[in-house]
């Protein structure tokens, strides 16, 4: 990860390009920082390394201490399986890797595709320690990018005031005088726009059908019925953190809105949203500046 000219610094870390932008480069010091701790969040929870400690619970049952920083993920993914009765779960991971969707990237089916376990069978806690029961495919994709990023931005604050992360497209925009307006992508044409959003102090995080795409599989997957979505294209959620932003924006493939809400206590404000289902319908709530171009 090298430091490039002006305010943009790009680099490639947990499989997608990032975007840290500041007034001005960032320090050395303050770019290692970032580097060591994408490092150990790859090391920690990346399914597609042999030498992480989600392969390692792969292979066997166990005692696993996580960091203190790393409990609001686990924290998170218990309220979302509750959210979406099980729909979003941290142990869908051998269900994608039936699906073809391995550390190999072979992306062929199995002839056998198996659902995800219950919760309970899977984990005893996970309060500084992860009580693993059975060995286990563990993927935090739904959530893990939008903690990174989290993460990151975490250290990029004790530099300056005025930052963007964009981690792969999942985004935290600090609180600029002016709110940084946001293309949300059309989920049929990458290069294209269905619309904008401002954004300002908060996270907007997004998940697309299209992103990931083999055979006739996408990422998006149900655990419970081990099948991929079909029914949402694509969302986007702004929220005060990209962590909750990235897990919801998951939920809305499975869960409508209105049911996350009844439900959600994680932000006192709620969150905004974008659907996009398959049949062209768009749900929206008051978005701050939402344009759409449909």
């Amino acid at each position: 990860m090298s430091a490039p000219a002006g305010s943009d610094w790009v680099f490639d870390a947990l499989g997608t390009r990032w975007t840290i932008t500041t007034p001005a480069p960032m320090s050395a010091s303050a770019r290692a920082e970032v580097a060591g701790e994408l490092d150990r969040i790859d090391r920690v929870w990346s399914r597609f390394r042999a030498d992480s400690l989600v392969t390692e619970i792969a292979a066997r049952a166990g005692d696993y201490p996580i960091a203190e920083s790393d409990r609001p993920l686990m924290d998170w993914y218990r309220q979302l399986y509750e959210l979406t009765a099980g729909a979003v779960s941290p142990f869908v991971g051998q269900t994608l890797v039936d699906a073809g969707y391995d550390a190999d990237y072979t992306l062929r089916p199995s002839e056998r595709v198996r659902a995800a376990p219950p919760w309970e069978t899977v984990l005893g806690g996970h309060d500084g320690v992860l009580d693993v029961l059975v060995p286990t495919v563990i993927d935090v994709g739904a959530a893990g990018k939008g903690f990174a990023v989290d993460r990151v931005a975490a250290i990029v604050s004790e530099s300056t005031n005025d930052y963007i992360v964009d981690g792969g497209g999942d985004m935290f925009i600090s609180a600029f005088d002016t709110p940084r307006r946001v293309a949300l992508e059309h989920p049929s044409a990458p290069t294209k726009a269905i619309g904008v959003v401002e954004v300002s102090g908060a996270a907007i995080c997004a998940s697309a059908s299209n992103r990931r795409t083999w055979a006739q599989w996408h990422h998006i997957v149900d655990p419970r019925t081990a099948s991929p979505a079909r029914e949402v294209l694509a969302t986007w959620v702004i929220t005060p953190t990209a962590m909750i932003a990235d897990g919801l924006a998951t939920a809305l493939f499975f869960t409508p809105a209105a049911a996350l809400r009844t439900r959600f206590d994680y932000c006192p404000e709620g969150f905004h949203h974008v659907t996009v289902r398959r049949g062209g319908g768009v749900e929206h709530t008051a978005v701050p500046g939402l344009e759409l171009f449909l």
